[in-house]
């Protein structure tokens, strides 16, 4: 009868908020497993698809104009001609994409997966390297073919160096009967493969890179262990 009821509800004007009054297990809204799986994806995709198939393209065009090149003379060398380059791209470029087919996943679950990752990554750098190798062949006759004096002799084209370079000598082309193929057309592929040679091992390098960055960049190991560290001094605090 004689007692002063207080009124029920907040005591405090400043109270802290209803979502501070959780338990200190509760560290915030939780992730679901998609959003885990999203966050260790790169570029919004689980596998760099668009170098794949770039990859798989500039092989495609390496190996045609190589081709090309060896069908304008006979006594072209294999380096000259680097088919060889485009055709190692391509096998790079296929096991990628299988990889895609196949479920491709950041955290390797089994040994076939790191096998495929291991493989693309050291063909890849292989690819870079012949890329290279190749781009340098095509620029050394890029450069022979531009102080070249041609020929015609019979059914050959006989190209030779100025006097004055100390490797004066005679290159000569088989199964050619006008020389402006050599001096024009052929060093018009040389030109090309130079740039898609150069283009195609860049590629190889951000594959490279990519397969490196999912490996060893991916893992939020220091926010987890904040979390821990938080949660354990909250529970000594209890």
């Amino acid at each position: 009868m004689g007692r002063d009821t207080q009124p029920r509800g907040p005591r405090r004007q400043g109270g802290p908020p209803a979502a501070d009054s959780a338990g200190p297990g509760d560290m915030g809204p939780k992730k679901g497993p998609g959003q885990e799986e999203e966050a260790r994806t790169c570029c919004g995709c689980r596998f760099p698809l668009l170098l794949a198939l770039l990859q798989l393209a500039l092989g495609i065009a390496v190996t045609v104009v190589g081709f090309l090149m060896a069908s304008v003379s006979s006594s072209l060398l294999v380096r000259d001609t680097p088919f060889w380059a485009g055709i190692l791209v391509c096998l790079v470029a296929y096991l990628g994409l299988f990889m895609l087919c196949v479920s491709y996943q950041v955290d390797e679950r089994t040994c076939i997966q790191f096998a495929m990752k291991l493989l693309y990554f050291l063909l890849s750098a292989l690819g870079l390297m012949v890329c290279v190798l190749a781009a340098a062949f095509a620029t050394h006759h890029y450069s022979q073919l531009t102080q070249f004096t041609c020929g015609t002799v019979l059914d050959s084209c006989q190209c030779k160096l100025p006097p004055l370079e100390p490797l004066s000598r005679t290159f000569v082309y088989r199964d050619v009967t006008d020389c402006t193929s050599i001096t024009g057309t052929f060093k018009l592929f040389l030109l090309t493969q130079m740039i898609l040679n150069l283009v195609c091992g860049l590629v190889c390098a951000l594959a490279c890179f990519v397969m490196w960055k999912h490996r060893y960049q991916v893992f939020y190991v220091g926010d987890r262990m904040c979390s821990l560290t938080t949660s354990e001094g909250q529970q000594q605090k209890v």
